[in-house]
């Protein structure tokens, strides 16, 4: 037997959309769920979760969730009827955390969703998951490779620096760089070994 959702714990959702009728729709489906809280943008309390609705991702839906990304600690939710790859990376790099198709966009499923980026979590379709990844895979073979850099940033001389001097059997985890560090070597029990320890 499941219990109904305590109301203290009830998450905040402010929405936005391009047109009233998407606006009055989206808050109808939220406003009688117990999970969350509909609040208005200029709340006093800022909005845990900000839902964002659009037709397409044009660049008016990107200079919206980007002034949401540099202005408020809140999280993104976006629901769209279509996105092509360049969109989804666009988006991911405005700080979406989640992202509905609006024929998906079931009461229960949007409640969901907002509750999984209010947590701190992501969500995507796995289709578009699929599509990201291949994304970021081409985006390392086509464009980082050739210039001998990662996604993550290093260069390919540092990630082979790194993996020669922690691949061992007998190793313990560096915490900052999730790194190994040989226990057997005299630099285990040193910071020398690692510049983050």
């Amino acid at each position: 037997m499941t219990s109904s959702p305590d109301i203290t714990t009830r998450t905040t959702v402010a929405i936005h959309a391009g047109d009233p009728i998407s606006l009055v729709g989206v808050a109808s489906q939220l406003r009688p769920r117990p999970e969350v809280s509909v609040t208005e943008w200029d709340a006093e309390v800022p909005p845990q979760v900000v839902v964002i609705v659009v037709d397409t991702v044009d660049e008016e839906a990107l200079r919206t969730l980007r002034r949401i990304q540099r202005t408020t600690s809140c999280r993104t939710v976006l629901v769209t009827t279509d996105i092509d790859e360049q969109q989804l990376v666009s988006t991911a790099e405005c700080g979406v955390a989640g992202l509905i198709r609006r024929s998906e966009a079931t009461p229960e499923h949007l409640v969901h969703v907002i509750g999984t980026v209010a947590r701190g979590e992501g969500h995507l379709p796995a289709d578009l998951l699929g599509r990201l990844l291949e994304e970021v895979g081409r985006l390392q073979s086509q464009v980082l490779g050739p210039r001998g850099l990662y996604v993550n940033g290093l260069t390919t001389r540092e990630v082979d620096t790194l993996s020669s001097r922690w691949c061992t059997p007998c190793a313990v985890q560096c915490s900052h760089c999730a790194g190994t560090i040989p226990t057997r070597s005299p630099y285990a029990a040193s910071s020398s070994w690692c510049a983050w320890v």
